[in-house]
């Protein structure tokens, strides 16, 4: 079992930059895709970024984000982080961390087994 913990959201203007951070319980960190999605008022939930297993090499990004965003983990520390920079008022929304078992950076959210409970990120223009 694993337990995420979203935080690092909040209200920012355009074109300003968020951190945020994915913390998780439990052992084995490492052997976890850990992924990013979002939810906007309205809208499906959606594939922003994940980052695979161990050193986590392989990254995979929403063509709506790459190249401002930048995924990534610290095993040590039981983290995942998300680094948005340039943002835009889309992209507003509530992001959610997740864990994957299949150690993938998969974009599907099938592919993930656990979810973080959500972090509000607002942005105005």
């Amino acid at each position: 079992q694993v337990q995420l913990v979203e935080s690092g959201g909040g209200l920012v203007q355009t074109g300003n930059s968020l951190r945020l951070s994915c913390a998780a319980s439990g052992r084995s960190f490492g052997t976890y895709a850990m992924g990013w999605f979002r939810q906007a008022p309205g809208k499906e939930r959606e594939f922003v970024a994940a980052i695979g297993r161990n050193d986590g090499r392989f990254t995979n990004y929403a063509d709506s984000v790459k190249g401002r965003f930048t995924i990534s983990r610290d095993n040590a520390k039981n983290t995942v982080y998300l680094q948005m920079n340039s943002l835009k008022p889309e992209d507003t929304a509530v992001y959610y961390c997740a864990a994957g078992v299949g150690g993938s950076s998969s974009r599907f959210l099938y592919d993930y087994d656990y979810w973080g409970q959500g972090t509000q990120v607002t942005v105005s223009s």
